[in-house]
Formats: structure tokens, C-alpha cells, sequence
């Protein structure tokens, strides 16, 4: 896929954590992180900016629960410091343009959330690089990549989804996703 200058890839959550033998497992988030890795190897100079988020959660109140209720609340998971709470051991080679992380001490669903190490937001990161356009993609497609490219599109950037390089929670949760950000103006394409 060739993409035009001034668009960065945000890879969502490509964490341990979210894939099988993680805390919130995604069904197919370790494949989800291998095609990820195989994308940006071949596709790193479509883009202006690479760009990851993670969840870090030092202490995110009632996000996390002994009783999740799996809407508002959840196990814990993306724990700060910890090994599941890294990049995918698929992306160990990647070094990221940006990396922000999100979450530390309340719930954070879109990388707009997120600071990078200097405590600088996404949404300025981005627009200190002129990016114009996103591509999405990583784990969950219905929380924190959906969440990214709604929050992309409330932003003012032109945002694609790119279909094959994230999963939802599950094949419902996926569908309402995708509805919800087609009819907000996000297009949903295959990476190829």
C-alpha cells in the first residue's frame, strides 16, 4: 500500500498483555503483532512517522477490578515495568519514530491519550511533524484502535484502519466497531 507523505502508522497496544497468554488476551493478537512486523519492514518509507502506544498502568483506579465487569472495568493487565506491558517481542526491532504510553493512573483507550517521555501528547507529536493522515492498527480493534481513529478523526486528520493488521475482543464487539468508525469517516482497508 503506498501512502501518502504526511501520514504516520500509529501501532496501537502491540503488547504482550493483549495477545495469547497475556492478561486480556486478544484471539489472534500474536499474529496480529507478526503481520504488524511484517508490514512496517516492508512499508516503513510510506511514512513520515512511526509511531506506538502502549498501556502503562501505575495506577489506573477503577479500571482495574478484582470483579471486572469487562465494559468499564478489567483485570489487571499492561501493568507498568512489567514484561507484558513492553512491545511485542514481534516489534523488538522496530525503534519507533514516537512512542507514547497511556493510562498510568486512569483508563485510556485512544493513543490520544498518551504522552511520550518528555510528557509531550500525541496530537502534538503528530502535528509538530506536519502528519496530516493515520493508518491504525494493532489490539483491540474495538477499544483502543478504535478510540485512536476516532480521536484522529475529531482531530482533523485523515485516518484509515487497516483491517487485516488488528482483532477485537470478539466478532460482535468487532462489527460495532467497525460501524461506528465508518460512519465517522474512518476508511477501512486491507493493508494490501
Amino acid at each position: 500500500m503506498t501512502a501518502s507523505r504526511h501520514r504516520a502508522l500509529i501501532i496501537v497496544d502491540v503488547q504482550p498483555t493483549f495477545c495469547e497468554g497475556g492478561a486480556l488476551p486478544v484471539a489472534g493478537g500474536n499474529a496480529v503483532a507478526e503481520r504488524v512486523a511484517a508490514y512496517v519492514a516492508a512499508h516503513r518509507d510510506d511514512y513520515d512517522l512511526v509511531v506506538t502506544t502502549q498501556d502503562w498502568h501505575i495506577d489506573p483506579g477503577e479500571h482495574f477490578s478484582a470483579a471486572p465487569d469487562f465494559v468499564d472495568t478489567w483485570p489487571p493487565h499492561g501493568v507498568a515495568g512489567t514484561a507484558e506491558a513492553e512491545l511485542h517481542p514481534a516489534l523488538a526491532g522496530l525503534a519507533p519514530d514516537v512512542s507514547v504510553k497511556k493510562g498510568q493512573y486512569a483508563a485510556a483507550y485512544s493513543g490520544f491519550e498518551g504522552v511520550d517521555s518528555s510528557g509531550a501528547a500525541l496530537d502534538e507529536l503528530l502535528r509538530a511533524r506536519g502528519v496530516e493522515a493515520l493508518d491504525v492498527v494493532g489490539l483491540a480493534e474495538s477499544h483502543c484502535v478504535k478510540e485512536t481513529a476516532l480521536d484522529g478523526v475529531r482531530g482533523g486528520y485523515r485516518v484509515r484502519v487497516l483491517t487485516d493488521l488488528t482483532a477485537p475482543v470478539s466478532p460482535e464487539q468487532g462489527q460495532a466497531a467497525r460501524a461506528a468508525m465508518a460512519e465517522a469517516g474512518v476508511a477501512l482497508v486491507p493493508s494490501a
